[in-house]
This record gives structure tokens, C-alpha cells and sequence, in this order.
């Protein structure tokens, strides 16, 4: 299995690299999120391997936590390849883990390939999604513990997290104030 390349870039296509790594040029299918990343010839990927009975295909990554979302969402019924590098295209890690938390059919119906069906499916298969990114954990903490207090007191949950989109504060207890202003509207 390849696992990883490390090369220089002979051709790039939006969605489509051919990398030279020693001599030998690899094609490797990326999404629009990581092809609009690349900005010099030289690329160190990390890649899902996918054997078929007709081919071998290469899904390469800048970002770890995208080969993550990809590998996940490629392990659900009815969810391919070509499906899974669409929802890489649309959302970044941190917004699909977003969307999955919030159950949010409607934004991820906009996945080219995903219908009212297929997002329900992903949404109910992929209810624990997880990113590993430290840049947001503040942020997302703070936003799981104000949310975690407006639903103690009795707001529904997908009206908090609504209502939370909204706000700017940056502390748990600002949060929560504003919230609550604005839910009290």
C-alpha cells in the first residue's frame, strides 16, 4: 500500500496531480480544497490507496485531518470516492465536523452526489465525528460549554447552536449573555 509522496508536480489539474517521485509519475486525485493549497512544485502527500478489481487509485492530502474525513466517509454505504473527494471539495474538516454535530441535512445536501437520503444516512452513520485540530479547541470549547448551558435551562439545542452561530463573544460566560439576549428576542 502507498501510504505517502513525497515529490515534485508535473502536471496539475483541479482535481488531478501527476507527481514524479524518482522518476516514476503518479496520478493522484485531490479535492479542490487541497489542489488550491499547493503552491509549489515540490508536495509531500499523505494518500488513501484504493484497490479495485479494474484500477488503483491514489486520494492524496496536505491536511491530516482531511484524509481522516475522506477515510470515514468512504467506509459508509453508498459513499465512494468520487462522493467523499465532492464533500472534501465543499466543506474543510472543521465545518464538516461542524455540520455532523448540528445534523445539518440542508448544507450537506449542497455535496454534488448527495441527495435528502444520502445526507441523512452520512449524518446518522457519522454522528461521532471527531477533528483533531488544536487551533479551534479553544473556540470549540467554549462554544460546547455555553451551548451545554443554554440547553440546562431549557433551550432546545438546535436553536442554541443556531443562536451561538451568531455570536462573537469570545468566554464561555460573554457567550452565554449574549445568547441569552438574543434568544430572549
Amino acid at each position: 500500500m502507498i501510504v505517502g509522496l513525497i515529490g515534485k508536480i508535473v502536471k496539475k489539474e483541479p482535481t488531478q496531480l501527476q507527481v514524479n517521485v524518482n522518476g516514476v509519475i503518479y496520478e493522484v486525485f485531490v479535492s479542490l480544497n487541497c489542489s488550491s493549497k499547493i503552491i509549489s512544485d515540490d508536495v509531500q502527500l499523505e494518500i488513501t490507496h484504493i484497490i479495485r478489481e479494474d484500477a488503483q487509485n491514489l486520494y492524496g492530502f496536505l491536511d491530516i485531518n482531511e484524509k481522516k474525513l475522506f477515510d470515514t466517509v468512504i467506509k459508509i454505504n453508498g459513499v465512494g470516492p468520487k462522493v467523499a473527494l465532492a464533500i472534501c471539495s465543499t466543506f474543510t474538516p472543521t465545518s464538516f465536523a461542524q455540520i455532523v454535530s448540528n445534523n445539518d441535512v440542508n448544507m450537506l445536501k449542497r455535496v454534488p452526489g448527495i441527495g435528502p437520503k444520502g445526507a441523512s444516512r452520512i449524518l446518522v452513520e457519522l454522528s461521532g465525528f471527531i477533528v483533531d485540530n488544536n487551533l479551534d479547541d479553544e473556540f470549540s470549547n467554549t462554544n460546547l460549554e455555553a451551548s451545554l448551558a443554554l440547553e440546562s435551562l431549557g433551550f432546545k439545542k438546535d436553536l442554541v447552536s443556531n443562536v451561538l452561530k451568531t455570536c462573537s463573544s469570545t468566554t464561555t460566560s460573554e457567550l452565554v449573555r449574549e445568547a441569552l439576549k438574543k434568544l430572549q428576542k
